[in-house]
């Protein structure tokens, strides 16, 4: 096991990406991305998205070179085109403009198309809240769960994410759950261990429970809270693909797969001041944070944030040795 500092891990990310077919603000922008992700604990979103990304961008399914752009339909929204390039640049761009366009309107929109992966849903809306904001994240992914009583995947894991600001510096309050029962990649890491999954996680191809990642894996997806997980879902399709003019999960490709068309999913993210609609909105926040987090045995959501980044940071990210061969490898083929 290897140990690197985030600086490290960040120029790793961009040098590989840069090997591969990616311009160097895109790759900056992918490596803060997915450090962030790791000093939050998320490494399944950090650097063992590298690999994927890469062979992504050598195949051109995600363009490494383009530069997302956007439109000003009405005074609270843009529409960014994120171009069938990495997600994380076209973020950057809708969380500069929500930034500035909240506090002057009370609320803003921005909405993504064409996009891809949008990492830890979670370290986007927070950097809202650290700016004072209350903010909303709705994706869509590859499509991996049946509509509740179907068979046939429809609609993605589809993450929510919201985040609100507290007042003297503290950790913003940050939710981000994905709408089945467990993340897809549990599944992908017993498959590759060769491990058995608890039932009630998937199902098989026909639709039946099943504890073989290999035929989970060929099934769906179970959703979070059953029936009410799959209308939550539908939800996140519409307002972050149907609304945006994107793909829907089950028009959308992979986002391991280095073949195929680009993913080309949506993202919507809401971005609200709360001075806007009551002078007592940040303390009445205040107040129900720190109820909830004086009852003994209770969690604030987001309340360890700070606590994992600043211990990642002393102690270094570990990172499998396998992983960083792998790493080290990809576009070597192509230099000169």
């Amino acid at each position: 096991m290897a140990v690197m500092t985030p600086d490290q891990a960040h120029d790793l990310i961009v040098r590989t990406l840069l090997r591969c077919g990616t311009a160097q603000a895109n790759a900056e922008s992918v490596a803060r991305a997915l450090v962030a992700a790791e000093l939050v604990g998320q490494s399944g979103h950090g650097l063992r998205r590298v690999p994927s990304y890469a062979a992504q961008a050598l195949s051109g399914k995600v363009d490494g070179f383009v530069s997302p752009t956007f439109t000003h339909p009405r005074p609270g929204v843009i529409a960014v085109d994120a171009a069938n390039g990495f997600a994380y640049p076209a973020l950057d761009i809708a969380i500069d403009w929500l930034t500035r366009a909240a506090p002057e309107q009370g609320i803003a929109a921005a909405g993504i198309a064409r996009s891809h992966h949008c990492g830890v849903a979670g370290v986007t809306v927070e950097r809202l809240a650290k700016s004072g904001l209350v903010a909303l994240l709705f994706a869509n992914t590859p499509a991996a769960m049946a509509p509740w009583g179907g068979r046939k995947a429809l609609f993605g894991t589809n993450p929510i994410a919201f985040a609100a600001p507290r007042s003297g510096g503290r950790v913003p309050i940050v939710v981000d759950v994905s709408l089945s029962k467990v993340a897809r990649g549990k599944i992908m890491a017993a498959e590759q261990q060769g491990t058995d999954i608890p039932e009630g996680w998937a199902l098989d191809k026909d639709g039946r429970p099943t504890t073989d990642p290999r035929a989970a894996l060929a099934g769906t997806m179970i959703p979070m809270g059953d029936a009410k997980g799959t209308a939550l879902a539908l939800m996140v399709e519409l307002l972050a693909a149907g609304l945006m003019g994107a793909n829907f999960g089950h028009e959308a490709s992979s986002f391991f797969a280095a073949d195929g068309h680009a993913p080309g999913v949506g993202q919507l993210i809401l971005a609200l001041d709360p001075d806007a609609f009551s002078d007592m909105a940040r303390v009445r926040i205040d107040d129900l944070a720190d109820t909830m987090a004086h009852q003994p045995g209770a969690r604030l959501p987001g309340a360890r944030r700070d606590d994992l980044r600043n211990d990642a940071v002393k102690a270094g990210l570990q990172i499998d040795d396998a992983l960083l061969a792998q790493i080290d490898a990809l576009g070597r083929a192509t230099e000169v």
